[in-house]
C-alpha cells in the first residue's frame, strides 16, 4: 500500500478485495491466503519488469509472456521495460536502487548469477539486494556455425580449431551472459583457442552470425532452432544433459567427445531485496499457477523450454547454488573479462 493512502481509502480498497474473494470462493476455488495480509490489495497500479537484455531474446520473449498474464490475472498492466548493457548490469542497477513496492520487478537469468564472480565490482550484490520471486523457465543452447566457417560437426570444428588456434571466432550477448560462459566452457573442454565477439545483445549476435560476420554462437535453443532447420545455419551441438526435444537429431557437446559439458540458460523474476513479503508470495503464487498450465508447458515444450516451480525459498536457494556453480567454474577455468 502506498504509505500516504488514508485509512477510509484502504477500507475500500480491502472491502472492493473481500467482495472478489467471495466471487473466486464461489467459484469452487479455495481463496488463497494472502487475501488477509496487509498488501492483499496488490496491485493497484501498473507493474514494470525491467528486462536488462536486448529486444528479441529469450529474457524479453518470456518477459513479455508472463507479463500479458499476469495483467489477465490481476487485473493491472504490467509493462516490460528493455534497459540492456553492461553485461546486464544496468538495468539490473536500476531495479536494485528501485523502491521495494512490488512494482519494479527485474527479468534474470543466469547471466546474473555469472556476474557474481566474473564481474565482482558492481553496484549491487545479487545476494544482498534481491529476493528471488520465482523461476520461470529453463533451456538448452545450440552451437552454431555460419555455412562458410566450412564445418558440419563439432569434431570438425574441433579439428579445425587446434589447427588454426585464434582463426575462429564466436558471438554471444555480452561478457558474463550464458552465451559467452557456454563459449568459454567449451573453450576449456575441448581444448581449443576461440576468439570471443561480444555484443549489447543476443539479437545483434544472432544477427552477424547469420549473416556470415562472425563464426560461431551458442544460442537458446528456443530461438535458433528454426534458423538450422531452414539451413541458415549448421547446428553442431546441443548443451544439455540429453538431447533437446525440438533438435533431436542433434547430438549432445557431451556425446560429441566434449566431456562432462553441460550449459543452459534459465530465466526468474527478482525483486528489490525489502519487497514486502506477501507481495512476493503472490507474485510466486500468479507466476507458478501459470508455468504449470499444460498449454504453456505445450508451447514451451515446442520451443525447447521447460517450465521451473520452485517456491520462494527454494528458488533462492536455486539462486545461491548457481551463484556458487559458476564461482566454482570461472576460478578454476581462469575465465575474465577481456
Amino acid at each position: 500500500m502506498l504509505q500516504n493512502e488514508t485509512c477510509q481509502t484502504r477500507r475500500a480498497l480491502n472491502l472492493a478485495l473481500g467482495k472478489a474473494v467471495l466471487g473466486f470462493v464461489g467459484t469452487g476455488v479455495t481463496a488463497p491466503a494472502f487475501a488477509q495480509t496487509p498488501d492483499s490489495a496488490y496491485p493497484v497500479r501498473p507493474v514494470k519488469i525491467v528486462v536488462p537484455f536486448a529486444t528479441g531474446g529469450p529474457a524479453d520473449n518470456y518477459a513479455r509472456f508472463i507479463a500479458q498474464r499476469l495483467q489477465e490475472r490481476l487485473g493491472q498492466a504490467f509493462v516490460v521495460e528493455n534497459r540492456p548493457g553492461a553485461g546486464s548490469i544496468i538495468g539490473t542497477d536500476q531495479v536494485a536502487k528501485s523502491a521495494p513496492d512490488g512494482y519494479t520487478l527485474l527479468m534474470m537469468s543466469n547471466t546474473h548469477t555469472v556476474n557474481e564472480t566474473f564481474i565482482p565490482n558492481k553496484p549491487y550484490s545479487l545476494l544482498r539486494d534481491f529476493i528471488g520471486v520465482a523461476p520461470v523457465n529453463f533451456s538448452d543452447l545450440v552451437l552454431v556455425a555460419h555455412p562458410k566457417a566450412g564445418v558440419r560437426s563439432l569434431g570438425e570444428l574441433i579439428a579445425k580449431a587446434k589447427a588454426n588456434p585464434g582463426k575462429i571466432n564466436y558471438a554471444s550477448s555480452g561478457l558474463g551472459t550464458p552465451y559467452h560462459l557456454a563459449g568459454e566452457l567449451f573453450k576449456s573442454l575441448a581444448g581449443i583457442d576461440l576468439v570471443h565477439v561480444p555484443y549489447k545483445g543476443s539479437s545483434n549476435a544472432r544477427t552477424d552470425v547469420l549473416a556470415g560476420h562472425v563464426d560461431l554462437m551458442f544460442d537458446a535453443v528456443t530461438t535458433m532452432a528454426e534458423q538450422a532447420r531452414s539451413g541458415k545455419v549448421v547446428a553442431l551441438a546441443t548443451s544439455g544433459k540429453k538431447r533437446s526435444s525440438v533438435m533431436p537429431n542433434i547430438p549432445t557437446l557431451h556425446e560429441s567427445g566434449v566431456l562432462n559439458y553441460e550449459s543452459t540458460i534459465w530465466l526468474g523474476v527478482v525483486a528489490p531485496r525489502a519487497t514486502p513479503r506477501p507481495i512476493v508470495n503472490r507474485l510466486n503464487d500468479e507466476i507458478g499457477r501459470i508455468v504449470a498450465q499444460n498449454e504453456v508447458r505445450d508451447v514451451w515444450a515446442k520451443q525447447g523450454a521447460s517450465p521451473i516451480l520452485l517456491g520462494v525459498d527454494k528458488f533462492e536457494a536455486y539462486i545461491k547454488e548457481d551463484v556458487e556453480k559458476w564461482s566454482t567454474l570461472i576460478k578454476s577455468a581462469n575465465i575474465r573479462p577481456e
